[in-house]
């Protein structure tokens, strides 16, 4: 599935680096509806490029 949608995303920290290989939490609120459920897949890209990917492991209705 190919999407576009604006997001905005809240962490421990105000600004952070993931580093290669590690693992980052993230709590992402969209800013429109979406149909995702645990277990799916996502990217993250900026500029036509991937920067991120991972599982979503919870739904917070």
């Amino acid at each position: 599935m190919n999407m576009f949608t604006a997001f905005t995303t809240s962490t421990s920290n105000s600004s952070f680096d993931g580093e290669g290989g590690k693992g980052v939490r993230l709590s992402i609120a969209s800013k429109q509806p979406v149909a995702i459920s645990d277990g799916d897949h996502f990217a993250i890209r900026e500029g036509g490029k991937t920067v991120g990917s991972g599982v979503v492991t919870r739904v917070v209705a």
